[in-house]
């Protein structure tokens, strides 16, 4: 297991179409929570004619104290969920938890209440009540994990201020597919556009981050924020989804993906490859470590990139090793060399706007993997099919060194490059 390395997010602006929140009185103040980012220990999984698990490998994190008296706690960064949560199970000593007995300020809520009968319509079990008539939720994930508790609401501190009120989920059992990912984190901070969501409760009209791919410097920033040394973002629109489906939320943030290109040349797909039907959707998620396509977007993909990169990379010639489960594309790298050789640039073309990966976030390496001299490097976009979901899903790894904003008033996606780092010391003129 890598160590954990301290990340201050910076803003990244992912700006959507409005959606309808039940929120708390507006903040018209910035917040800003540092964040790290936890690495964990990365595999390899056989091929097989059944779904494959799904892991991720690195986590954003964010600290924070939740009660009176404040309780440190530690919360996972998800922007593709709605209800945060805190593992309240004490009994439970290989994880960090809430403990909610000691917090004055802390409230259940009645299972009769208009939290939980209006305002859980988008969980993906329905709430329901438990013997002692308060609010129970079930809430499960894409990787089968899940939790079970009751909601509750409480004063949580985000960068120096108190929050009174916030709703989260105090979970007592559930079942995680990461022990690694649990001992080092309570809970999760939901940020779509739920109406239970952290940033719809605290009305923020944006927020934002930026991850650095150098030395996982940044800052995630909550509320609106003005950068004149900001290059200026490229915006996509936000795209209402109003069928549920059951790997993720109807409320994630999703944008329309138009067409792909790797260097210059646009990959001959139909547009019914990307049309926004459902279930084909693409989804934004700081919670998913790479990016996910499917099956006729990826295999054009994994075809073109192959065929750019034929005479510069050697590929792994194994159909038994499938990076995290749905990467089947990777590279033999000598190695002793301290650097990638230049690499064909890959482009998401949404509507009115281009995400352009490069360079070192194209590959990544298997940790631990390693035939004869060669280090083990793997293709970061995946085969959303071996992951069971059919949906495109962008991650965190593309995400870094972009400056990402979640513009909730605009209802769009705003997003340039950046140097996360060197932004984020700039960050610092302003907090």
């Amino acid at each position: 297991m890598n160590a954990i390395s301290l990340l201050y997010l910076a803003a990244v602006y992912l700006s959507f179409h409005t959606k309808t929140c039940f929120c708390l009185a507006p903040f018209s103040q910035m917040l800003v929570l540092p964040l790290k980012t936890q690495e964990l220990q990365s595999g390899s999984f056989p091929r097989s004619p059944n779904k494959l698990p799904f892991q991720h490998n690195v986590t954003l994190a964010g600290s924070l104290t939740v009660g009176t008296p404040p309780q440190n706690v530690t919360m996972v960064l998800d922007t593709g969920s709605e209800l945060s949560w805190l593992q309240c199970n004490t009994t439970r000593v290989t994880q960090p938890t809430f403990d909610s007995n000691r917090s004055t300020s802390y409230s259940p809520i009645n299972c009769s209440s208009p939290t939980c009968t209006n305002r859980t319509q988008d969980f993906s079990l329905p709430a329901s009540c438990d013997p002692n008539n308060l609010c129970h939720a079930t809430i499960s994930y894409a990787d089968a994990s899940s939790a079970e508790g009751n909601l509750a609401s409480d004063t949580f501190n985000f960068g120096g201020s108190d929050i009174p009120g916030v709703v989260f989920g105090c979970m007592d059992s559930g079942f995680s597919s990461n022990s690694d990912e649990d001992s080092k984190t309570t809970g999760l901070m939901g940020m779509n556009c739920g109406s239970l969501s952290f940033v719809s409760q605290m009305s923020f009209p944006k927020f934002s981050y930026c991850i650095s791919g150098f030395d996982f410097s940044g800052v995630l920033l909550l509320g609106d924020a003005n950068f004149t040394w900001l290059t200026p973002l490229n915006y996509t629109p936000l795209i209402q989804i109003s069928t549920p489906l059951p790997y993720f939320d109807r409320v994630a943030y999703t944008v329309q993906l138009e067409g792909i290109k790797v260097s210059d040349k646009v990959l001959p797909l139909p547009k019914s490859v990307y049309v926004l039907i459902t279930p084909r959707r693409t989804m934004v998620d700081s919670g998913t470590q790479f990016t996910f396509l499917l099956g006729p977007a990826y295999n054009a993909l994994r075809n073109e990139f192959l065929n750019q990169t034929g005479k510069i990379l050697r590929v792994l010639d194994d159909p038994n090793f499938v990076f995290q489960g749905a990467m089947d594309l990777c590279y033999l790298v000598p190695q002793n060399i301290t650097s990638l050789p230049l690499l064909p640039a890959v482009s998401l073309i949404f509507r009115d706007a281009e995400m352009k990966v490069s360079g070192d976030r194209l590959l990544y390496r298997a940790r631990g993997e390693v035939r004869g001299d060669d280090s083990v490097y793997c293709f970061t976009f995946g085969n959303s099919k071996l992951l069971g979901i059919e949906a495109y899903v962008i991650g965190n790894h593309h995400q870094q060194n972009m400056w990402m904003e979640f513009d909730l008033e605009k209802s769009r996606m705003g997003f340039a490059q950046v140097q996360c780092d060197l932004a984020g010391q700039r960050f610092g003129e302003y907090h």
